[in-house]
């Protein structure tokens, strides 16, 4: 076999030329299937948490809508050890093509994105929608203007307070060393008394392992995903926020996709934020069965005393927001207090 092998004299120039356009040919032409692009993305939430379930569902939805023309590799819980704040300029760099990045966490890049965590401004799915909806052309403009693509966003249960105690009365949210996830809830929260910090989610953990906490400002969506429920076993339903988590790609990325492609992706977006709110609809009683299955004790409503003060102690941040971002977001925010 070797010596005939050896024997077989060498295709002449033309026969490879030939071959080579064949080839070539058969790349160029071959239609979708032939080229594919393939999307990074993150989230620091696990795979569990809302955020987590809408990366699955988007990649899943991409590679059936294009074909597998396009397909995305997730990370979750952080693995990339990016936090939301950093994930605008990790796509930029390339270091990602994108992400679900918490919505708190951007607004120290454009103030308009720390509309959906504004306290007490949108406290039901509804108006949660309403609110989005409305804004949703300044939050395009604004990530655009980092470089990014909005893909979707994703509505979060209401934000509550877990603790390590049951919180009684307005009194008791001074004795709360807490976690906050921006730098509104921040200044709200040590209005009330209670000492907070701003943290990524992994540095808080870190806090909480370490005693260093004894609260968090979180949903019990993202309270579950992290068992918070080992250290913190009292979750007060404040309904303080209805936040958002916001999917993107970075611009270039997108825009190197042929036209086709890119309203195959934008197709997929859709119907992704679509399932997120169908989630959304049963999210908050499949949580709190879980947190129940667990031994958190949850005080729903809260008790008078304790909203009241929140309530009080929010006007501060709510202005300082204002005094950073346009008429539309102010107007936006205003008609929502309204609803």
């Amino acid at each position: 076999m070797r010596s005939r092998l050896r024997s077989r004299e060498p295709a002449s120039p033309a026969l490879i030329g030939i071959g080579v356009a064949l080839v070539f040919a058969a790349v160029f032409f071959a239609g979708p299937a032939a080229a594919q692009v393939s999307w990074r993305m993150t989230t620091e939430y696990p795979e569990n948490n809302i955020s987590g379930i809408g990366l699955v569902t988007f990649s899943r939805l991409v590679a059936e809508r294009t074909g597998g023309f396009v397909t995305i590799s997730n990370s979750f819980d952080n693995e990339l050890k990016i936090t939301s704040a950093e994930m605008p300029r990790a796509a930029q760099e390339g270091r990602v093509a994108g992400g679900d990045a918490f919505a708190g966490a951007l607004a120290a890049r454009d103030g308009v994105l720390g509309l959906p965590t504004l306290p007490f401004v949108a406290r039901s799915i509804e108006a949660a929608r309403a609110v989005n909806a409305r804004a949703r052309p300044l939050y395009e403009k604004a990530l655009a203007a980092q470089g990014l693509k909005l893909l979707y966003l994703t509505i979060w249960p209401a934000t509550g307070l877990w603790s390590d105690r049951a919180i009684e009365s307005a009194d008791d949210l001074s004795k709360l060393s807490m976690r906050t996830y921006d730098t509104g809830s921040t200044e709200l929260m040590r209005a009330t008394g209670a000492h907070a910090e701003l943290l990524s989610m992994d540095a808080a953990l870190a806090g909480l392992r370490e005693h260093r906490l004894n609260a968090f400002l979180t949903s019990g969506d993202g309270g579950a995903g992290r068992k918070l429920w080992d250290l913190l076993p009292h979750f007060t339903a404040i309904n303080y926020a209805m936040p958002v988590s916001f999917a993107f790609v970075d611009k270039q990325a997108f825009a190197a996709l042929p036209e086709e492609m890119q309203q195959k992706v934008l197709t997929a977006a859709r119907d992704t934020e679509q399932s997120q709110l169908d989630l959304l609809t049963h999210r908050t009683a499949e949580n709190y069965a879980h947190m129940r299955k667990n031994g958190v004790r949850i005080a729903d409503p809260a008790p008078a005393s304790v909203v009241a003060a929140l309530r009080r102690a929010s006007a501060g941040p709510i202005d300082a927001w204002k005094a950073r971002v346009g008429n539309e977001a102010v107007e936006i925010a205003e008609w929502a207090t309204r609803q």
